[in-house]
């Protein structure tokens, strides 16, 4: 867990005459101090008095003498007490720099957890995707980048790949010694698995040499995907109409006859939470966010989730059987196997947008920390703003501010030790500000 050390050590105030505010001034310069000189009584010997008697009236003298000894030291601390009480006032009423209290006004290191639309616009769903013309073909033999639209203002939102273990269904010309789909498996294995695993293992028990992984754009999923908030539609594919070996680029389509909906099961509370190296694992089950997973006692297992890495892997083995993937696993052959679940996901929203749109939404913690700007009632109610004073004299331009001035607080100025304006805080309105009444303002920096 990150600390952020507060970078601010204090604030000044940026205020306006009385009234409507006109221009904005802020406070820069050393604090404003009167010198204190602590005043110094001595007693005289014509204020002494008379040497005490003896016996019964040496006890009264000495009794009297004392009394009158408490209530000269009362009067001098009085006197103190109010000579520091003007000093500070006029101190405070000339302060243009205030030092935060560490253990009082500043607490650190809030969290918030927030969760909004992962695409786009902060969006929920997303109901057409595309291809872009501007990947190059090299890179599409790995991925297909998957976007909101073609227009200039579209942006990417995840990514599609396909892999096989031992390397099959890609062609390895042009690469050492290494076909497209062994290093896209081998890249998620070493990304999601423990070190020891060397296959996917999925929640039925079963392992697949050959997966399909969607990889959401990192500007989209902030920290995580959000667990039990997403929901994906799928359709079936034409691969029984077609050979194997050359089931790919055009003669792949969408027949939109069957459709399987997934979501993950983090809602399953008999489930127990699987953690690797890679975070929390969930599985990939069929059914939907309002009704929960299909046959909850026999789900129908499809792949797995990795919400805090942004990654849903599925598995090839279960499309190829439910929704007629035909994944072309020849040697040596370029399969293009990730075009096809491209083509089955855009399927399944161009057949209905309304019911079977892309849903999901992401997480993302914010670290605050909270200032708290503590303008006392003596303070902060004299402006440098051209308006408040007139004359050549520096006369207040309003008779009413004579014994009892009145700003408008604007702006707040957060500095560091060395008095140096590193930010300004704006108040949505302004706070009026006088002798008889004070301010607190949070001021919030989020991280």
């Amino acid at each position: 867990m990150a600390i952020f050390r507060s970078p601010f050590s204090g604030f000044s105030i940026s205020n306006t005459a009385s009234g409507v505010p006109t221009q904005n001034s802020v406070f820069t310069g050393e604090t404003s101090a009167v010198p204190f000189t602590r005043p110094v009584t001595r007693p005289t010997a014509a204020t002494l008095p008379p040497p005490p008697a003896s016996g019964t009236s040496a006890m009264m003298n000495a009794a009297q003498i004392q009394s009158e000894i408490e209530i000269k030291a009362q009067q001098l601390a009085n006197q103190m007490m109010s000579t520091m009480a003007a000093q500070n006032q006029r101190a405070s009423s000339g302060r243009v720099f205030t030092r935060f209290e560490a253990g009082t006004d500043i607490i650190e290191n809030q969290k918030t957890f927030v969760t909004t639309g992962l695409w786009s616009g902060n969006a929920a769903t997303m109901s057409a995707v595309y291809t872009g013309s501007i990947q190059t073909a090299a890179s599409k033999a790995y991925y297909y980048d998957v976007w909101n639209g073609t227009d200039a203002t579209a942006e990417p939102q995840f990514a599609v790949a396909w892999g096989n273990r031992v390397g099959s269904g890609s062609s390895a010309a042009g690469t050492l010694n290494d076909s497209p789909s062994r290093a896209v498996y081998s890249q998620y294995r070493l990304l999601l698995l423990n070190p020891t695993d060397t296959t996917f293992t999925f929640g039925d028990g079963t392992s697949s040499d050959s997966i399909f992984a969607l990889n959401f754009n990192r500007a989209r999923i902030k920290d995580k995907l959000d667990p039990g908030n997403w929901e994906l539609h799928l359709t079936n594919l034409n691969g029984s109409s077609h050979p194997n070996y050359v089931y790919t680029g055009s003669n792949v389509a969408a027949l939109k006859t069957n459709f399987v909906s997934l979501v993950d099961d983090s809602g399953d509370t008999q489930e127990a939470l699987t953690l690797t190296a890679a975070g929390r694992v969930f599985n990939i089950v069929s059914g939907t966010l309002t009704g929960g997973v299909y046959n909850s006692s026999s789900p129908h297992y499809y792949g797995l989730a990795y919400p805090d890495m942004g990654v849903i892997v599925l598995n090839g083995n279960a499309l190829n059987t439910n929704l007629g993937f035909n994944i072309v696993s020849g040697s040596n052959v370029a399969g293009d196997n990730a075009w096809k679940l491209y083509t089955s996901i855009s399927g399944a929203m161009s057949s209905d947008p309304l019911t079977r749109p892309f849903q999901a939404r992401n997480e993302e913690t914010i670290t605050s920390t909270h200032y708290f700007v503590r303008v006392k009632n003596g303070e902060y109610n004299f402006s440098n703003n051209p308006t408040f004073v007139t004359g050549s004299v520096g006369e207040f331009s309003q008779a009413t501010f004579i014994g009892d001035p009145k700003t408008y607080i604007t702006t707040v100025g957060m500095y560091n030790d060395r008095q140096e304006l590193l930010a300004v805080a704006k108040l949505s309105q302004p706070i009026q500000k006088s002798f008889s009444n004070e301010a607190l303002i949070k001021v919030k920096l989020d991280f």
